[in-house]
């Protein structure tokens, strides 16, 4: 097994090469729990006393006070105490900043050391971040791990981060440790969205990874623009106006007449490619599902009536969105889109003066998604163990990610909580909470049409689609562009 792993990892076809063995998996192993209650009849009850001096008054906050920092100490030996038995070196394998920012944040006894190094306990914390451009960081962790069985103790990669577009390329092989072999069990994982587990649950029914996040996605909506275009701004009112593809067109070329731009064809594409009804490779046949023609073909009528641009994802011209100025309607996105893509700390942004809002769109869909991973071979098994319990399954913990970091959280029971009250309401939608929907959105997430393929196709689909939106090539040229692409990237796959 391990010598066929080398080969597969050092091949650029590696996610195609782990296709036979990724199929049916989409079974989460862990059972369903209700939400706890958090309140008990006696807590209800108990009446204040009317007689209290203001010294008792004074001292149960104290006394709350003192054992709340008594907690966080508790918390903070305990920590110390897993790290004790572990390792010297703990090895984290990133793409960017985001999980190391989580743990600084809410992990109990990290002290940050500086931009790459922290300690946890006697432990020191090494961060390889390698960004994902060009395919880098992959490309660095498939090295790295072919190098796991012989690596130093201190040099073995001890856990390392997977989004949804290839974690199947890793969960399948025994490069990743299963939850169970660490200790942790479907008890501890019931509150989480079946969806999440499904993404990295190997081809034996192995649970290979844990997220702290749940990314059903939807349309956000800049509020002035709305206004301007529908009247309102109400998330209910701007839903029923994009409420399947038909009113969306619709609402675009309306918005096109106001001035404004509805958004990028790249920003929708995740929208249709979640809801297409079959893999991209049947029976070693590339397929062409009729959700994402009927992208190209509406995409098309909406860029040729200038209702929606070919913008690069992250571009410059792209962000240019997220000021009044660039006259853009909408964005898709997920709830980390919130945080980390439409600039709410700075100052002139639509985000810093509160004037999104956000509705689901035509139909649910998700993007992305980061997922923990244990490396085979780490010599930190408990001090990872403890990391992946408290970033994803620890109720306060996951509620602080939500609220600091507008996040969209993968616990049921705390995203039932933020939507049931005030403490879920987002100052960049304008004080609305959109966690009822998020929620919902989680639910009904489908990843039966799921394949190691998939990162692969819908990049090379949606670059051949650019060149027939710009006039570049008709669509028959553009789908031949397309067909030739995936062959070349995966040899094994025939295409007509």
């Amino acid at each position: 097994m391990k010598r066929k792993l080398l080969g597969v990892l050092l091949s650029t076809t590696m996610v195609a090469g782990m296709i036979a063995g990724c199929g049916g998996n989409n079974a989460a192993p862990a059972t369903e729990a209700p939400a706890e209650e958090t309140a008990t009849e006696d807590a209800a009850e108990a009446p204040a006393e009317e007689t209290a001096t203001e010294d008792a008054a004074e001292a149960p906050a104290e006394t709350t006070e003192e054992a709340t920092e008594d907690a966080a100490e508790s918390t903070e030996e305990a920590t110390a105490e897993v790290a004790a038995d572990e390792g010297k070196v703990l090895n984290i394998y990133a793409w960017n900043e985001e999980f190391k920012s989580r743990l600084t944040d809410h992990y109990k006894g990290y002290e940050e050391v500086d931009a790459t190094h922290g300690k946890i306990g006697d432990v020191d914390v090494v961060w390889n971040i390698t960004p994902s451009e060009n395919n880098a960081y992959q490309n660095n962790l498939d090295e790295t791990l072919l190098k796991q069985d012989s690596a130093a103790a201190d040099d073995k990669i001890d856990l390392f981060l997977v989004e949804a577009d290839y974690a199947l390329k890793y969960v399948d092989t025994d490069y990743t440790m299963p939850m169970a072999d660490l200790g942790i069990t479907d008890a501890d994982l019931a509150d989480q969205y079946s969806y999440t587990q499904a993404i990295v649950t190997d081809s034996n029914g192995k649970l290979k990874g844990s997220s702290w996040q749940a990314c059903s996605a939807g349309l956000i909506y800049n509020r002035d623009a709305a206004k301007d275009v529908l009247g309102t701004d109400d998330p209910d009112e701007v839903q029923a106006a994009v409420a399947d593809w038909d009113k969306y067109v619709e609402t675009a070329k309306a918005a096109e007449e106001k001035g404004y731009t509805m958004c990028s064809v790249n920003d929708t594409y995740r929208t249709y490619s979640n809801n297409v009804s079959g893999k991209w490779v049947q029976d070693g046949k590339l397929t062409i599902d009729d959700n994402l023609m009927n992208w190209i073909n509406d995409s098309k009528e909406l860029v040729d009536a200038k209702a929606e641009n070919t913008y690069d994802l992250w571009g410059d011209d792209w962000a240019k969105g997220k000021t009044p100025d660039g006259k853009i309607f909408c964005y898709f996105g997920p709830a980390w889109f919130f945080n980390f893509c439409l600039d709410a700390d700075q100052d002139g942004t639509i985000a810093n003066n509160g004037g999104w809002g956000y509705c689901v769109g035509p139909q649910s869909y998700y993007w992305g998604g980061t997922w923990i991973c244990a490396a085979t071979g780490t010599d930190n098994a408990g001090l990872v163990k403890d990391i992946i319990l408290t970033m994803t399954t620890d109720k306060d913990v996951l509620k602080e990610i939500a609220q600091k970091d507008a996040d969209c959280v993968n616990s049921k029971s705390v995203l039932a909580e933020l939507a049931s009250d005030d403490s879920g309401n987002l100052a960049l939608l304008g004080g609305q909470n959109p966690y009822k929907q998020l929620a919902e959105g989680a639910e009904k997430v489908d990843l039966s049409n799921l394949s190691a393929y998939d990162q692969g196709c819908n990049e090379e689909f949606q670059k051949a689609a650019k060149n027939y939106f710009e006039g570049n090539a008709t669509l028959d040229e553009a789908l031949d562009m397309f067909k030739k692409a995936v062959v070349e990237k995966y040899p094994e796959v025939t295409a007509d």
